[in-house]
C-alpha cells in the first residue's frame, strides 16, 4: 500500500481552486482603495479601465483558442473566473463613476455596483439605480457590447466544454 493518498479528482482540484479565486476577488474588491480611481484623476481611471478591459479580453481569447485545439487545462473554471473578473473589473469602474454624483443615481456603495454590473449583465431592467451621466451611460453601453461579445462567447465555450466532458464520460462509463 502507498504510503501517499491518491490526488482529489481533478473537478474537485478545480472547484477549490475557483472558489479560492472568487474569494479573493471578491474580498479585493471590496477592500481595495478603489478611490484613487474617479473623476479626480480620469486619465489614471481609463487608463487602468481600458488595460484591464484589454488584458481581460486577451486572456479570454486565448482561453477560448485553447479549448478549440484541445490545449486549455481547466477551461471551464478559468472562464468562470474570468466572467467574474469582468464582473469585478465593471463592478470597479461603476464604483469609482459614482462618486461622482452627476453620472449615477442610487449608486452608494460597491454592493450597488456590484449589483448594478450583474443587472446589466443579465440586462433585465434598471430600477432604483440609473445612469445618469453621459461617462456612466458610455461604459454601461461598453459593459453590454462586452456582455454580447466576450461573455458570451466565453459562457458558450464554457457550456460546450461541460457538455463536451459529460457526453464522454456517459460513453465512456456507459
Amino acid at each position: 500500500m502507498s504510503e501517499n493518498p491518491p490526488p482529489p479528482p481533478t473537478d474537485l482540484r478545480a472547484g477549490a481552486w475557483l472558489l479560492g479565486a472568487f474569494t479573493l476577488l471578491t474580498v479585493g474588491y471590496f477592500t481595495l482603495p478603489l478611490e484613487w480611481f474617479g473623476d479626480r484623476r480620469p486619465v489614471l481611471s481609463w487608463t487602468v479601465f481600458i488595460a484591464a478591459l484589454g488584458g481581460l479580453s486577451w486572456m479570454m481569447v486565448a482561453k477560448m483558442v485553447g479549448v478549440m485545439r484541445g490545449t486549455a487545462k481547466r477551461p471551464v473554471a478559468w472562464l468562470a473566473f474570468l466572467i467574474f473578473l469582468a464582473m469585478i473589473i465593471f463592478s470597479a469602474t461603476y464604483y469609482a463613476l459614482g462618486s461622482h454624483k452627476a453620472e449615477f443615481a442610487g449608486l452608494e456603495t460597491r454592493l450597488d455596483a456590484l449589483y448594478f454590473t450583474v443587472v446589466t449583465l443579465a440586462t433585465v431592467g434598471y430600477g432604483d439605480i440609473t445612469p445618469a451621466g453621459q461617462t456612466a451611460r458610455l461604459v454601461v453601453v461598453l459593459q453590454i457590447g462586452y456582455n454580447f461579445v466576450f461573455l458570451a462567447a466565453a459562457a458558450g465555450t464554457a457550456s460546450r466544454t461541460i457538455r463536451g466532458n459529460v457526453e464522454r464520460r456517459i460513453r465512456r462509463d456507459g
